[in-house]
């Protein structure tokens, strides 16, 4: 069992408190590492180390600033193999989506490194003779950087690239469950030569060492993804500091199919976006909404792809799902299917935790779609964030937007349709700051992933959300 340290100025520490924490690989309940369980004094130290790198960092030309970050992203890509199957250990994900989040978060940084000569402000015309006015961009200062356990690495690379090319530097906090790879960054840090100081990651629990860090003076933005109640209480702990919060939390994305879709390509991406990383994806495929001319049809289709779904080894090729992280979601899966049978859901496949056999080791569920299923039941409206899909039949247009929108989470919704007026409106009227038209989920780097109602504030990706890393800074120039 290897033991992780702490990543902070250039250096490998130890929790000061001397506790620990064990990480657990979800395919067999064996402990795989240990890492260090840090508090309150650790943030102070951290934060210290930060801001006072910061100053330099922040004086180095953008350009300068990318040429070493490309070098960073360059090493990840040169430590692919090695990264990928440490996700498959601690995250229990399939090792070819393990593989493709390692190069995502190669694209992320890369994709921030492009940005290091736009940041562009702007020259105002003033009301004043002789006078102009200089609207300049300028980095926030030290950025806390809070991830999830279902892609850890990949959302590491979506905060730290931009982060640092806008000249911040950043406190990465992974979560406990799965902080190995984001650790790993810190060797690569190391061996490109990043400045110290500049990329800190710290281990430890939301409540002490996150808490922590969200409410320490020296924070002047929080970029945090995970769980609805997490976010809320990060806006609740930045208030006396009026740090910038940026937050990507939970969704319940519907998949809509209209009477004129291509069935085939409708089930394929439907089957997709439910079951992609064992539906642990913030905009998964959540319930779904058949229009009842074509219902029968589509779901034969939906069914037999979903009752040839593969759960197993991660490892293998022929595997589709892996397990789900811990117990704890295990239960809550049972949990779900429970009430919705309860409150009158078929179970038209799958529904069980899976035991015997291979099984015994580990936590796995079956792929399940339930059927019979009405708007006003349990699972429609709670996030499942695993292998369970509530099918909804619907007649109209008016009637399966009503549905879509009934829901506290706004962050992605999928429509299948050819019909371009309805595309129109639709993309209109859902109230979700993502909309796929005619595939399942999966946002670009130059898009914009923002989330409405309770699915989080300010927005990752793209212009609008690198420019989240930037605070303004007004002169008014007079030459008289």
């Amino acid at each position: 069992m290897k033991q992780y340290d702490m990543f902070v100025n250039g250096e490998w520490i130890k929790a000061k408190s001397g506790k620990t924490d064990s990480v657990i690989n979800p395919s067999t309940e064996a402990v795989i590492a240990s890492i260090q369980k840090g508090d309150q004094d650790d943030a102070d130290y951290v934060m210290a180390s930060a801001k006072a790198a910061q100053i330099e960092w922040r004086r180095k030309p953008a350009r300068e600033r990318a040429d070493i970050m490309r070098k960073f992203a360059a090493e990840i890509r040169n430590r692919k193999p090695f990264l990928a199957e440490l996700l498959v250990k601690e995250q229990g994900k399939l090792l070819k989506v393990a593989l493709g989040e390692v190069e995502a978060t190669c694209s992320f940084i890369e994709y921030a490194c492009d940005w290091a000569r736009q940041m562009d402000g702007d020259i105002v015309k003033s009301d004043n003779p002789n006078e102009h006015i200089w609207i300049h961009k300028v980095p926030r200062g030290v950025i806390v950087a809070i991830t999830a356990w279902n892609f850890p690495l990949a959302l590491a690379g979506r905060k730290i690239g931009p982060a640092l090319i806008a000249g911040n530097t950043i406190v990465v906090k992974p979560t406990t469950e799965t902080p190995l790879a984001t650790l790993e960054l810190g060797h690569i840090a190391e061996h490109i030569g990043l400045p110290k100081g500049v990329l800190n990651i710290v281990t430890g629990g939301g409540r002490t060492l996150g808490d922590a860090l969200v409410r320490h003076p020296d924070t002047k933005m929080i970029s945090m993804t995970g769980s609805t109640p997490a976010g809320q209480a990060i806006v609740k702990a930045a208030a006396d500091n009026l740090a910038h919060v940026q937050l990507e939390l939970g969704g319940k994305a519907p998949f809509i199919v209209l009477e004129d879709a291509d069935l085939e390509q409708a089930a394929a991406a439907a089957l997709h976006s439910r079951f992609d990383n064992c539906g642990q994806v913030c905009t998964c495929n959540e319930r779904m909404y058949i229009h009842e001319a074509i219902y029968d049809d589509f779901m034969a289709i939906f069914l037999d792809k979903v009752k040839a779904l593969k759960v197993g080894d991660p490892m293998l090729a022929d595997t589709d799902l892996g397990p789900k992280i811990n117990q704890k979601e295990i239960e809550a899966m049972e949990h779900l299917v429970a009430i919705s049978v309860k409150e009158g859901a078929h179970i038209a496949t799958g529904g069980a935790r899976l035991q015997q056999g291979l099984y015994q080791q580990g936590f796995w569920f079956e792929p399940t779609v339930l059927t019979n299923v009405s708007q006003e039941m349990t699972i429609v409206h709670e996030e499942s964030f695993g292998p369970i899909l509530p099918v909804i039949k619907f007649s109209t247009l008016d009637e399966v937007i009503t549905y879509a929108n009934d829901s506290e989470y706004g962050l992605a919704a999928m429509v299948c349709t050819k019909d371009m007026k309805t595309i129109l409106r639709l993309v209109d009227e859902l109230e979700s700051g993502e909309v796929y038209i005619n595939r399942g989920h999966g946002e670009q780097h130059q898009g914009f992933h923002n989330g409405y109602k309770l699915s989080g504030t300010g927005g990752e990706d793209g212009k609008y959300g690198f420019e989240q890393y930037l605070e303004k800074k007004t002169f008014y120039v007079n030459f008289d």
